[in-house]
């Protein structure tokens, strides 16, 4: 935390005072959404026991109300055990800092459930507008998991639902992330609580899902082409009707093969009337000596 402060270049008050916890309101940028009960009154009791070893840390809004900055949990416990006020550290800091303050510490505590943690990366990003490197870095993560951790916010609220209400892994909803179709991942969401499978049966469920897909595809593009054959083949019937009715005795004959389909298209030719020569006589054949001869009595 004293790193982070240091990088905000914005300095503390460096006093710790009792604040009255009807005093602090939430920071509306906590972006941890589910608070666990059992973990909660663990800790109040830690509280009871030892009381609040590390201080809340609060700043002042523009209505000089107290802000949480970190500690939501130590707050709701501290009121769990009937505290009146809770130490905090006083920050004189920016909204905006603030609520990168409040995503980052709760994003480093092991405890986030992996959506909230997605859902805050994300935020940082998009509305504060840090790069993935800049969210990497500034988390002390590689760039690849800051890329992972986005990538399941593409599940919808439903899937998300689902997933954290059966306590699947982080490693189950990325799984899911294969399959396109949000009905799809619910159907194998499904199989996976009915017969609780774990990820690598999940990752197989999921492979073979997306085989069926395939094999569903290509019996699309199969289809598709098959129809073009057929309007081809009906494009040769109609010609070859077409030459019948104009009175050429053309037609046309399927041959199949294992193969291929053979289409023979017989079209007749005309045969052209021949013309004979008249002959013409040949006068020196008509005047020659021989030809004028009288019989010999």
């Amino acid at each position: 935390m004293a790193g982070f402060l240091t990088f905000t270049k914005e300095k503390p008050l460096n006093r710790v005072v009792e604040v009255d916890v009807s005093e602090i309101v939430p920071n509306p940028h906590q972006p941890r959404t589910d608070f666990d009960l059992a973990d909660m009154q663990s800790l109040a009791e830690s509280i009871a026991q030892n009381g609040i070893l590390q201080p809340l840390t609060v700043r002042k809004d523009a209505d000089q109300r107290y802000e949480l900055v970190a500690g939501e949990r130590r707050l709701r416990a501290a009121k769990l055990v009937g505290l009146q006020s809770v130490p905090c550290i006083i920050l004189d800091i920016s909204e905006r800092n603030s609520a990168i303050m409040a995503l980052v510490e709760n994003i480093q505590r092991q405890d986030l459930s992996f959506f909230d943690e997605a859902s805050a990366i994300e935020k940082l990003i998009s509305y504060y507008g840090m790069t993935q490197e800049d969210a990497a870095a500034k988390l002390g993560k590689a760039q690849s998991t800051i890329a992972n951790k986005l990538r399941l916010l593409r599940l919808t609220q439903a899937e998300r639902d689902v997933i954290m209400k059966y306590n699947l892994t982080e490693r189950h909803a990325r799984a899911l992330l294969r399959l396109r179709a949000p009905e799809e991942r619910l159907q194998i969401l499904d199989k996976v609580i009915k017969y609780n499978l774990n990820v690598e049966k999940t990752e197989a469920a999921v492979e073979a899902k997306i085989g069926q897909n395939k094999t569903r595809e290509s019996y699309r593009k199969r289809s598709k082409v098959f129809q073009n054959v057929r309007i081809f083949v009906n494009t040769i019937n109609k010609a070859v009707e077409t030459m019948q009715a104009a009175g050429i005795p053309a037609d046309s004959q399927k041959l199949q093969y294992d193969t291929h389909i053979e289409y023979r298209i017989r079209i007749p030719v005309q045969q052209r009337p021949q013309v004979q020569n008249p002959t013409i006589p040949n006068p020196a054949v008509q005047n020659h000596p021989s030809t004028n001869r009288l019989p010999l009595s």
